[in-house]
This record gives C-alpha cells, sequence and structure tokens, in this order.
C-alpha cells in the first residue's frame, strides 16, 4: 500500500444554524486504506461525511482531496475534485424506474462525452466487478438489498474514481449478506487499490475491514480516538472507547 494522504481534513469546524456538531476535526486517509467513521447516534458521522463529499460547507478548515482544497475550489476546479470519488448512499438511492444497467450509465452520461455503445459497455463492466452480470435489464425492485448495494457501488465506481464513500453500507442487511457486502469491499480496495471512507457503526464490519477508525463524541464533538480497532478496543485510555468496542455498558 502506498502510505500517502489523499484526503486530508485540518480544523474542520461543522455548524447547524447557531449549533455547532464538529470542532476542530483534523485527520487524514491514506491512498488504498478502508478507513471508517464511526461513533455512538448523533455525533457528527453524517454530518462529516456531507462535508467531505461536498454536500456542505465548513463553517471554518479546509478538506483537501488530492491536495486540492474542496471547500475554496469553484467552477470546473470543483468538478473535477468531485469527479475523483464515488459516493453510495445509506439507502442506495438507485432511481427506481431504470434498470441496474441505466442507473450505472447515468454518470458517464452526464460527466464524459463517451458513445452510448460505450457506456453500456463500460457500466456492464461495473455490475460485473460487483457480482451482478447478468442483472443489468432488472429494476431495483426486482432485486434484493445487497443486490441494491452493490448496484449503487458499482454506479459510485462509473467514472473510475479511486476514492469511495460508503454511508451505512450494511444497513438492512442480515449478517450473510453484509459479511458478503464486506467481502466485497476489501476485493476492491485489493483489486483495484481503491480507498474507502465508510460511515458505519456495525462492529462485526468495523473489524473485519477497516484499516483505521476515528470515533467521534457527541460531547466532544470531535474526534476521541483514532487508531486500528483491535488497539482501540484492548488499549484505548477512554473507557467509552473500549465500552464500544466490547459491547459492555
Amino acid at each position: 500500500m502506498n502510505k500517502y494522504p489523499i484526503i486530508q481534513v485540518n480544523h474542520l469546524k461543522a455548524v447547524y444554524g447557531n449549533t455547532v456538531i464538529l470542532k476542530k476535526i483534523s485527520f487524514s486517509v491514506n491512498r488504498g486504506e478502508i478507513f471508517i467513521i464511526l461513533g455512538g447516534s448523533g455525533c457528527g458521522k453524517s454530518t462529516l461525511l456531507k462535508h467531505l463529499i461536498g454536500l456542505y460547507q465548513p463553517a471554518s478548515g479546509e478538506i483537501r482531496i488530492h491536495g486540492e482544497d474542496l471547500v475554496l475550489a469553484k467552477g470546473a476546479k470543483r468538478k473535477e475534485i468531485i469527479k475523483s470519488f464515488g459516493v453510495m448512499y445509506q439507502t442506495g438511492a438507485l432511481f427506481g424506474s431504470m434498470t441496474l444497467l441505466e442507473n450505472v450509465c447515468l454518470p458517464l452520461e452526464e460527466f464524459t462525452q463517451i458513445p452510448k455503445g460505450g457506456i453500456h459497455q463500460i457500466s456492464r463492466m461495473k455490475l460485473n466487478l460487483v457480482g451482478l452480470s447478468g442483472y443489468e435489464k432488472y429494476f431495483p425492485s426486482e432485486i434484493s438489498g445487497g443486490m441494491q448495494k452493490r448496484a449503487a457501488i458499482a454506479r459510485a465506481m462509473a467514472l473510475d474514481p479511486d476514492i469511495l464513500f460508503l454511508d451505512e453500507p450494511s444497513a438492512g442487511l442480515d449478517p450473510i449478506t453484509s459479511a458478503e457486502l464486506d467481502h466485497l469491499i476489501v476485493q476492491l480496495s485489493n483489486d483495484l487499490n481503491m480507498t474507502f471512507v465508510i460511515v458505519t457503526h456495525e462492529l462485526a464490519s468495523i473489524e473485519t475491514i477497516s484499516d483505521r477508525v476515528i470515533m467521534l463524541d457527541k460531547r466532544k464533538k470531535g474526534i476521541i480516538a483514532e487508531g486500528h480497532p483491535a488497539e482501540l478496543k484492548e488499549n484505548s485510555d477512554i473507557p467509552w472507547v473500549r465500552q464500544f468496542f466490547n459491547r459492555k455498558i
């Protein structure tokens, strides 16, 4: 793994109205890592993710992706940065009136000048990468929840990003399907040297796939722990962190 930062967050402050949600958030994500953002309910996990993908602007601080400042970027430069990553939302957010192939084609149709035949070929390849070859003509309502998540990952990979942001990928899935999705994430990371930033609270997934985690705390409005889950589980000097990983009250 090439251990150099592909994402850098410096002194990020997130505010809703007059309420500070996060403050003094600083961390980096290395190329090829599976990096997980976790914490208790209401700690700001989804808020942080929405800032990382440019949906929200921070009150202060910077977010650098490939060295480029997403916060200050405008116009074509901002579009270029956003094209460098893909996003899978918690529900999958597939368009129900479109087939899986049509869903994956959408980013290519919007952001490239590739001919239609080429777009279809690329989209079929992406579906094949996530194990959905043969399901191109299916609608989201005709496949399982786990398959919908896979299709959403295929769409997130349409533009060949080297970073994927996943929001609660295992939410709503049974343990076996969740484990299969974990295996897919690890496989994509290993085969494509892809960087994953994942918001989740699923301990089984966290312990299975993560290279490194950060834990947010609602009271501190920031990061209270960072490292490998096994190390935090045994050796964190913060009792609540050990309780989280050991599932103890």
